[in-house]
């Protein structure tokens, strides 16, 4: 199967130059190819990413000597109009927004490959096409990939590539799990094992809030608007950090222990709409939760069953069946009516979940 990686790079000062010079001919690429596409469209054209990408390489790239300086890999444009395509793809299937312009320093990132040659990776340095040899900070695994990605973050550089690697299932402990998702506990599980939410944007947004208020203080234009700007930046990453962290550890635990995986399909989006929760409900990544447990169950040999959404998991006795009207969100115990059995609720719902896997 097909794995990726992400890790920072390890970069001087003029390599760092030189990256926001690659990203930014790569997003002066995509404006111009999304400035041209709905010009086109509005005097009544289909345009298409072959059609701009043409034209650009033919008629507007060689009147701009500054994106064919030495030590600038012009696959770069290639690729910003491959993502633009896909933006657009994206947007006529309903999977997203209309593309909107790129703007400075913000997601700023380009892709590369060495025209259809494996590019061979290994150890804390990789030699990128015309860019040259970058070190890492993390040691990469002996392997080639086709293309790869450099992104940056607050002031970090990192690179991210995919590679083929041929996954052993691991020892398994339990047959099949039942997992229920929540705010309080992010995850119980039916063995009884429960894994707290660490909170981290509410724990950091103090912080957040006294930065954001110092950098919005700042004159416009000047360095100490950008230093604060960065400061900010990184605190956010720090925060989305914490919280991928817990949830690689959790889903490692699962995916590695669990021969079968049950959770329920949740609406995240319908429920960040309540402005009550939707901020805690942000705060436990859901969605990346699901995301990472598809792959990693391929990963380490286990199966994901995911439950319908409207699947009373909460509202049904796991002792005798009985199943409850409503079921408040403030009731923390479920008690049966019929067979007067008390568990926690959400203790309650996961070990409905596991009993799907035999259903």
């Amino acid at each position: 199967m097909l794995l990726s990686i992400k890790t920072k790079l390890k970069l001087t000062a003029s390599q760092k130059e030189l990256m926001a010079k690659h990203a930014g001919i790569a997003r002066f690429t995509y404006n111009w190819g999304l400035a041209a596409w709905n010009d086109l469209y509005k005097d009544g054209f289909k345009p298409n990413k072959y059609l701009l990408k043409k034209f650009f390489n033919n008629h507007v790239k060689p009147e701009l000597p500054w994106i064919k300086e030495k030590g600038v890999c012009q696959k770069i444009t290639q690729y910003a109009f491959d993502h633009l395509g896909t933006a657009f793809e994206n947007f006529f299937k309903k999977r997203g927004e209309r593309p909107t312009f790129k703007k400075k320093a913000k997601h700023d990132s380009f892709t590369i490959d060495a025209s259809g040659k494996p590019i061979p990776v290994g150890g804390t340095s990789v030699k990128l096409p015309t860019i040259g040899s970058l070190k890492t900070y993390e040691g990469l695994p002996h392997t080639t990939t086709t293309k790869i990605t450099i992104s940056r973050t607050a002031d970090d550089w990192f690179i991210a590539f995919a590679y083929e690697v041929d996954c052993q299932p691991s020892v398994k402990f339990v047959d099949v799990v039942g997992v229920d998702l929540g705010i309080k506990s992010l995850a119980t599980l039916s063995t009884g094992e429960m894994f707290e939410n660490p909170k981290t944007y509410k724990k950091q947004l103090r912080k957040l809030r006294r930065l954001s208020k110092a950098h919005s203080r700042k004159v416009n234009g000047s360095k100490n608007k950008h230093k604060s700007k960065i400061k900010l930046a990184k605190h956010h990453a720090k925060v989305a950090n914490i919280r991928k962290d817990t949830l690689h550890k959790i889903t490692n635990y699962l995916c590695k222990k669990h021969a079968i995986i049950v959770v329920e399909d949740l609406n995240v989006s319908g429920m960040i709409k309540n402005d009550k929760l939707a901020q805690a409900i942000a705060d436990c990544g859901f969605h990346e939760f699901r995301r990472q447990l598809e792959y990693k169950c391929e990963k380490f040999g286990s199966k994901l069953i995911v439950a319908d959404q409207w699947y009373p998991s909460s509202k049904t006795c796991s002792c005798c069946g009985y199943k409850k009207d409503k079921l408040f969100l403030s009731e923390r115990t479920f008690i049966c009516e019929r067979c007067n059995s008390v568990f926690d609720r959400d203790l309650n719902a996961a070990i409905n979940l596991s009993r799907l896997a035999k259903a």
